[in-house]
């Protein structure tokens, strides 16, 4: 196991983020608010990315959750985000489900609010949405669509079920080097109330922190 040591300070990425989504990650930088027990839930995933980028191998991940609708759209994203951060090259990351559904309009609300750049491209009942964070980086695209989609990695990836039901009702996941359970609370339980935009803003901000942490523990 490797010594625990602190989150380092980096020198910004040369591809330039945007102004807001800098600011976030300081602020996550300043007090990332993970403790062990949820340190010892991301260890999984920090050795499956340090044995990749140690062998200069390509890095799958493929985030799922039930609807591929919320919190796998999240870390998606902030994985993607942190990978580029923290410039660990050559990391792709994917989500999906058990089912397919639709991006919930209140995630990419809450991406926008966050400092991404979010416009649909395509569709109606499950758009495909363009997700943002540099001028300068291609974007992360966002829609609904089974774990096993053809979009996705059909080998030598990691599965990073994102939510309990998935967890469970997926105890195997074709094609995957690992599984692994990294559960976040569901912000649809806010969904109608005057909490939704706070809840759903938390829940991106807890996912950018695990996410930012465990790409802070990368040696390059």
């Amino acid at each position: 196991m490797r010594a625990a040591h602190p989150i380092p300070v980096v020198v910004k990425l040369e591809v330039r983020m945007y102004k807001e989504i800098v600011e976030t990650i300081d602020r996550i930088a300043s007090n990332p608010g993970i403790g062990e027990g949820r340190k010892a839930v991301l260890q999984p995933l920090i050795d499956f990315v340090q044995e990749k980028a140690t062998r200069g191998s390509v890095i799958n991940l493929n985030f799922i959750c039930t609807h591929n609708s919320r919190r796998s759209h999240f870390a998606q994203v902030w994985a993607q985000v942190a990978s580029a951060y923290f410039r660990v090259p050559d990391v792709y990351c994917y989500s999906g489900g058990t089912e397919e559904t639709a991006l919930f309009p209140k995630v990419a609300e809450t991406l926008a609010h966050q400092g991404f750049s979010v416009f649909k491209v395509a569709g109606m009942g499950n758009p495909v949405y363009a997700i943002k964070y540099s001028e300068h980086a291609l974007p992360i695209v966002g829609f609904s669509k089974k774990y096993d989609s053809p979009f996705n990695p059909a080998s030598a990836f990691a599965a990073i079920m994102t939510c309990s039901q998935a967890d469970v009702g997926c105890p195997f996941i074709a094609g995957a080097e690992k599984r692994i359970p990294i559960t976040y609370e569901d912000p649809k339980v806010s969904d109608g109330t005057l909490a939704q935009t706070s809840v759903y803003a938390a829940r991106s901000l807890q996912i950018a922190a695990e996410m930012y942490y465990v790409f802070s523990m990368i040696n390059r």
